[in-house]
């Protein structure tokens, strides 16, 4: 809701975010491992890890660079990382790459996996220690991962206003929420189910140099102090607001970076417009918010669920790719489905 686009190594925001966790889109991982023998210990750079990893069922070896970097990074927090072969096997409920934070739930997934194969090391490890440390391994892999842990509100980076916050790990909102806030729904209009043009990481990499960052970040970080009143006051006029700006000027800052890029179609645009047309004749809570790419969410209080799902199906849904969407609300974070 607030956004988190702008960072410093290693994987430090350069501004507060705040997020929804959703429980339908999901990322769903396994990882296999067998103790290595003594004579295959690590000792050049290539082979320091050894692993596989299978994606959708299919063998994703491009995948791999991402994952050794990620396993470079969190080498001294999980040294035992060497001692393992693995095989990671993963898939999404959603479209993988399109701007739904595939690799924050993915990354988010697979720290939670090495967790827990620590906690096998460590069976005395307590639960808070384990969120906590998954969420900091996880934001090495993506930042926003770190907010994909647990759930419903989730904040990441350090911020006055905010209780415990921190730019290491996402912390839960450390607050009451608002009874009109609790199991909020978010469906997802997929205008384009294919893979974005611009990556998230060089989209972060060009607010390096960018003529309108240091107010950006400033403009995030008010949000922040703005939607943390809001969440506990239950005004959703107010939470419309600040969540639909924080949208386009995510937005404006990929239309004014060098190279400039748009991710929003044509059809992100109908389904924009007609959201504030609907909300303009019914005062309907309804607002969008987007991510780094061209789908749309849309936001509302579970008691509106009936109305505007009438309304998405009757008159947003011709706007996605092949009337693809799915319906979703908050969820309260990952789950372990088994352990053997």
């Amino acid at each position: 809701m607030v956004k988190y686009w702008g960072k410093q190594e290693p994987q430090i925001p350069e501004n507060a975010s705040i997020s929804f966790t959703l429980d339908a889109c999901y990322t769903l991982t396994t990882l296999e491992y067998k103790k290595r023998d003594n004579e295959r210990s690590a000792t050049s750079l290539e082979n320091k890890f050894n692993f596989e990893i299978y994606f959708e069922g299919k063998k994703k070896d491009d995948f791999k660079p991402k994952i050794f970097t990620f396993f470079k990074r969190i080498e001294e927090y999980v040294p035992f990382l060497k001692d393992f072969d693995f095989v990671i096997k993963s898939q999404n409920s959603f479209p993988h790459s399109s701007g739904i934070a595939s690799s924050a739930s993915g990354m988010g997934a697979l720290a939670l996996c090495i967790m827990s194969l620590e906690k096998e090391l460590n069976p005395s490890m307590t639960d808070a220690y384990f969120k906590r440390k998954a969420s900091f391994l996880a934001r090495l892999g993506s930042g926003s991962a770190c907010r994909s842990i647990e759930g419903p509100l989730i904040f990441w980076g350090n911020h006055p206003k905010i209780e415990g916050s921190s730019d290491l790990f996402g912390v839960k909102f450390p607050y009451k929420i608002h009874d009109n806030f609790k199991n909020y729904q978010d469906t997802i209009l997929l205008v384009d189910e294919g893979e974005k043009q611009v990556s998230s990481t060089v989209g972060h990499q060009l607010m390096y140099n960018h003529p309108f960052a240091k107010q950006r970040f400033q403009q995030a970080n008010d949000n922040i102090s703005k939607i943390s009143k809001v969440l506990q006051s239950g005004d959703l006029s107010a939470f419309i607001a600040i969540v639909e700006s924080e949208a386009l000027s995510l937005h404006a800052m990929m239309m004014t970076s060098n190279p400039y890029f748009i991710l929003m179609k044509p059809n992100t645009l109908e389904i924009i417009n007609s959201i504030w047309k609907f909300r303009e004749e019914t005062k309907s809570n309804i607002c969008f918010t987007l991510d780094a790419g061209a789908n749309v969410h849309v936001l509302f209080p579970e008691k509106e669920k009936e109305t505007v799902n009438n309304f998405i199906k009757s008159n947003l849904i011709q706007f996605c790719q092949e009337n693809h969407y799915i319906c979703d609300s908050i969820g309260e974070g990952a789950t372990s489905i088994f352990n053997l």
